[in-house]
Formats: structure tokens, C-alpha cells, sequence
């Protein structure tokens, strides 16, 4: 297993973590709980994995509190300066990961990078969907599990992605695609469609897709049944 980059250890970080890397095994044999470390993320952020405020601006208080979601793209992390900050954090990320790997008995290759103001830690290898599970749920566990472990680090929070195998940039494009359909179906008949339920990362990329498609949309419903409504135009 290679990390590219020496791992940060920490006696805090490894022995607490080591724990939960356990449970993050189990995890990976099924479907992730819907919410890992929900209260101290909420609204603390993610990219896919997008955080609080990820759907604002379709509709009032989408993403408001929810788990696992980013502040507004572009938004700095509180407590983040530099790029240095942000190095640092994939460091620990990438040791934290590196334990869980070892733990579950999974090969992988680890890479960091900073994209904008978001460090960036990937996974990749031929035998990781278990760290990816179904609609990327343990994925997303594992993306919780590993932003506590850096904020017990740092003390800071911490919008921090974590990849598995490519999952995230394969998800964004299925969704981007969804998105340019139901608006190019919904120019075409004028009648609103609704998509089908889907996580806060999922909407925003499709909200983004209408919007550059001349169209507007909104979410409704409440969480685990939140969706899209894409509308015709005025």
C-alpha cells in the first residue's frame, strides 16, 4: 500500500479511530447508517459530498443541518489559511484511511491533493466497492468517520473529500446527465417533472445541471424522500 506521502500519526487520532475502524469494517459489509457524526458536521461541508447550504438558493433550508453536507462552493473551512492547513489534513486523512484499510484486510493506493479549498484523499484499487457500498452510502460513512478523525487532529472542522475507486467523478456525470434530461424534457412539454428521491450531493449536481440548461427546480419532500422538481421556465 502506497500513500505517496508520509502518514501524520497521532496517539489521539490512531487510538480512538482504531476503534471506529471496527465499526467502519462492518460498515463495509452492508449498508452505512444514514448518519455518522451528524451533529458536529452539520453544515461543516463536502463536494460530492456536498454540505449545509449545498441546495440553498433552490429552496429554503435545503441542506440546512444536514449531515455530510458543504457550506456554498467556494466557502473556506473555518480555521483554514492555507494550503499548508489543507496538506495537513489530507496527511492525517490518509493515515486514518491507510488503518481502516488494514484493519478491513483491503488493498488500496492512496493519493492526496489539494483541489481549491478542499483537500482531496483517493482510494484506488481493483477490490474497494465494499468502501463504496450501494448509492455510495459507506462511502459517505467512511467520508464522516474520516472528517472526525482530522477535526480531533486539528481542531478545526473540516470539508475534507474522500474518493474510492473514481466513484465520485462517475456519480457526478450519471447525475449531470439526469439533469440536462428531465430539463430538456420538461422544455419540450412544459409540465414539471419530479426525479426520484436522492441525497443532498445528488441534488445539488442536478440543480446545477437545469440551471445550465436555462432552467430553474427546487427541491421538496423531507429526507430520506427529498427531490427534485425541475420547473418550465417564465
Amino acid at each position: 500500500m502506497s500513500q505517496g506521502e508520509s502518514a501524520v500519526t497521532d496517539p489521539q487520532v490512531s487510538a480512538a479511530d482504531q476503534a471506529q475502524a471496527g465499526s467502519a469494517r462492518q460498515e463495509a459489509a452492508g449498508p452505512a447508517p444514514a448518519e455518522v457524526g451528524a451533529d458536529e458536521f452539520a453544515g461543516a461541508g463536502d463536494d460530492a459530498g456536498y454540505d449545509a447550504g449545498d441546495d440553498a438558493g433552490y429552496d429554503a433550508g435545503d441542506g440546512a443541518g444536514e449531515p455530510g453536507l458543504d457550506p456554498e462552493p467556494g466557502a473556506a473551512a473555518p480555521g483554514l489559511t492555507d494550503v499548508a492547513d489543507l496538506e495537513l489534513e489530507g496527511e492525517v486523512a490518509a493515515d486514518y484511511i491507510e488503518g481502516l484499510l488494514d484493519v478491513a484486510d483491503l488493498d488500496g493506493d492512496i493519493d492526496m491533493d489539494v483541489e481549491g479549498d478542499r483537500a482531496v484523499v483517493s482510494v484506488v484499487g481493483a477490490t474497494l466497492d465494499e468502501l463504496v457500498g450501494q448509492r455510495g452510502e459507506v462511502l459517505e460513512a467512511l467520508q464522516e468517520l474520516t472528517r472526525l478523525a482530522v477535526h480531533r487532529h486539528t481542531g478545526n472542522r473540516t470539508r475534507i473529500m474522500i474518493d474510492v475507486g473514481g466513484y465520485r467523478q462517475r456519480r457526478r456525470a450519471e447525475l449531470a446527465e439526469t439533469g440536462r434530461d428531465a430539463a430538456a424534457e420538461v422544455k419540450r412539454t412544459g409540465v414539471p417533472k419530479k426525479l426520484w428521491a436522492m441525497n443532498p450531493f445528488e441534488r445539488k449536481i442536478v440543480h446545477d445541471a437545469v440551471a445550465a440548461a436555462g432552467l430553474r427546480s427546487e427541491s421538496e419532500g423531507e429526507e430520506p424522500d427529498r427531490r427534485v422538481v425541475v420547473l418550465p421556465g417564465d
